[in-house]
């Protein structure tokens, strides 16, 4: 199989609909071009349908073109459930995951631990961290400015937000893609994807916004992204496919044949 385009995909939060949209623009690229499709965490809560999103992914992850990074939300749900937590489920549970919790059909802490398939849990407790194509780190959060790749801390990857956002460029000697913070100071609209020259914030907060991107990038050439596709099902219902071209590459030929307007 060559080696073909990246796809990072920006944070989910249950919307089962977006995933399945993303999947099947991917399937438009054909079955045996090497494709990699990485996706950045934060699967469950605030969303609708998290338990069928979690085993979309699950049946996905039989495909070794599919990555699956862990999201402080996955990690939050982990310790809650899995390490059975009762605190740790109050905290998770205010900060979206009584969403979840609804699609399980559960709603205390005793009927999540009944309700919620241990094998869920330890897929998301299994995920990893970082994913890298040689030019480029993906990560759910971010990473500290200044910190070797292989001595950055699970909260780091998971929660970073200010230290990494505010660092300057000289700060990375990787281009890093990353979600977990739709709305800052830097990305006043949580519907549209940031691009600096460091790094690339694909989180569009498809849960309130019904938006989900797609970074697309070439493994054999440093930086940012080639384009970014805006998969969009916030007004009637129909997924519309957006183009953010960058500043400095030229579009991508396939998404023009595939109809994708900007």
């Amino acid at each position: 199989m060559s080696e073909g385009l990246v796809f990072a995909i920006g944070d989910l939060h249950g919307r089962l609909d977006l995933a399945w949209a993303v999947v099947d623009l991917l399937a438009a690229q054909g079955r045996d071009d090497g494709y990699r499709a990485i996706f950045l965490g934060d699967y469950v809560d605030r969303g609708p349908e998290s338990r069928g999103l979690v085993e979309f992914l699950m049946s996905l992850a039989r495909d070794p073109r599919f990555v699956f990074l862990k999201g402080n939300h996955e990690a939050m749900m982990v310790e809650a459930l899995l390490r059975r937590d009762a605190a740790a489920f109050t905290r998770w549970r205010a900060a979206g995951g009584s969403e979840t919790l609804a699609s399980y059909h559960a709603e205390t802490f005793d009927e999540a631990l009944a309700r919620v398939p241990v094998t869920h849990l330890r897929w998301m407790d299994a995920l990893p961290l970082t994913s890298g194509d040689g030019h480029r780190v993906f990560v759910h959060a971010g990473l500290s400015p200044g910190v070797p790749l292989e001595r950055q801390s699970a909260a780091s990857c998971l929660w970073i937000r200010d230290k990494f956002l505010k660092a300057p460029a000289r700060a990375f000697d990787v281009h890093v893609v990353h979600g977990h913070t739709p709305v800052w100071d830097g990305k006043p609209d949580p519907g549209e994807p940031e691009v600096l020259p460091h790094r690339t914030n694909l989180d569009l907060a498809a849960y309130a916004t019904g938006r989900v991107a797609i970074g697309v990038f070439d493994p054999a050439k440093a930086g940012g992204p080639l384009e970014i596709l805006v998969l969009d099902r916030s007004l009637d219902g129909a997924i519309r496919v957006e183009r953010r071209a960058t500043a400095t590459v030229r579009p991508l030929g396939w998404s023009a044949r595939l109809g994708l307007r900007g």
